[in-house]
């Protein structure tokens, strides 16, 4: 399983070099809401001062985590640049085929 934290760390750098790999020609794509669905289970330790943490369920692992509750959650984030209301593009390079 992978915290949620860490899941959302790795979307915010993969929608980070995306922003980065834009040029100013071509065809780019404002960034909007960026939807996420995921199973997660919740754990809390038993010790004092203990916080909730959240795991990611992977798809079809939901009869490995035996008796933790699971819950489908979505998340709706809304990228936008450090420091600016100004809204991110995003591109990438064309594939072989693409004109």
């Amino acid at each position: 399983m992978v915290e949620l934290t860490d899941l959302i760390g790795d979307l915010r750098d993969e929608l980070t070099r995306a922003v980065r790999s834009s040029s100013s020609d071509g065809l780019r794509f404002e960034l909007g809401p960026v939807g996420l669905e995921v199973t997660v289970a919740v754990s809390r330790e038993v010790t004092p001062g203990a916080k909730l943490r959240f795991w990611v369920v992977e798809a079809g692992a939901d009869a490995s985590v035996g008796r933790t509750a699971t819950q489908k959650i979505t998340l709706t984030l809304q990228p936008r640049l450090a420091g600016s209301d100004a809204p991110a593009y995003v591109s990438g390079g064309s594939l072989p085929g693409e004109d």
